[in-house]
């Protein structure tokens, strides 16, 4: 409730109105682990690609 409510900002009827896979959903789309950060190595290719110089 906290996180349909919360952090989506869904009005209660809505939040009530959703499917448990629409919520489940929402909260993959949310996960911080899916933010597109790279990895250590990812970030080595990247420097390596596009140096500082």
């Amino acid at each position: 409730m906290a996180f349909g409510l919360g952090r989506l900002r869904w009005p209660p009827e809505q939040f009530w109105a959703a499917t448990p896979r629409e919520i489940a959903a929402a909260l993959h789309a949310h996960r911080p682990e899916q933010s597109g950060v790279a990895d250590r190595a990812g970030l080595a290719a990247l420097m390596a690609a596009f140096p500082d110089a």
